[in-house]
């Protein structure tokens, strides 16, 4: 019977072996060029995910101002530019805002931010699959000058056209595709 190689100690390695090893090696890489997460902050819990984040909120100042933060700062990281990161980042602000308005205060909410070659992603679900954004209200709202809101929906659709809206299993989502500018 022969004793295990000492760790370190590349023993009759085989391809498939020193294709694990480096598969793992380049996965470590990958893990080290992340950008950081924040640090707690009460009703957040983010993940890191291919090419961005998932943000799982229960909605509040301080988690909206986080997550407004990370989505102008990680989408650069891997290669969007910062104008299409801080169009998600508006997005991601008024998607949340509406959210809010329509479930109320507290509501848990899930952001999902992540770069598509140098476009960027973004995903948010919130609780109300039967509360949907009515897109004919937009336009009314868009050529009112009284309307008192109705007005972010008409901008969403003028930065990130074609979003639309999915079933989730959290309720519904709201997913918007921003192109490189």
């Amino acid at each position: 019977m022969t004793s295990p190689a000492p760790p370190g100690a590349q023993a009759n390695s085989t391809p498939d072996m020193d294709d694990m090893l480096r598969r793992a090696r380049t996965d470590d890489q990958r893990r080290a060029q992340r950008p950081a997460l924040p640090a707690r902050v009460p009703g957040l819990y983010v993940q890191h995910c291919d090419r961005g984040f998932v943000a799982h909120i229960t909605a509040s100042e301080s988690a909206f101002s986080t997550v407004r933060g990370l989505t102008a700062s990680v989408p650069t990281a891997y290669g969007a530019a910062q104008t299409t990161a801080d169009t998600a980042a508006w997005l991601v602000s008024e998607l949340l805002g509406n959210a809010v308005r329509a479930c109320g205060d507290h509501v848990p909410l899930v952001v999902e931010v992540y770069v598509t070659g140098r476009s960027v992603q973004v995903n948010v679900h919130d609780p109300a699959a039967h509360l949907l954004p009515r897109r004919s209200a937009v336009a009314v709202a868009m050529d009112s000058e009284t309307a008192e809101s109705g007005r972010g929906l008409g901008l969403l659709d003028v930065l990130a056209p074609g979003w639309d809206v999915a079933s989730s299993p959290v309720g519904k989502q709201i997913r918007c595709h921003i192109d490189a500018r």
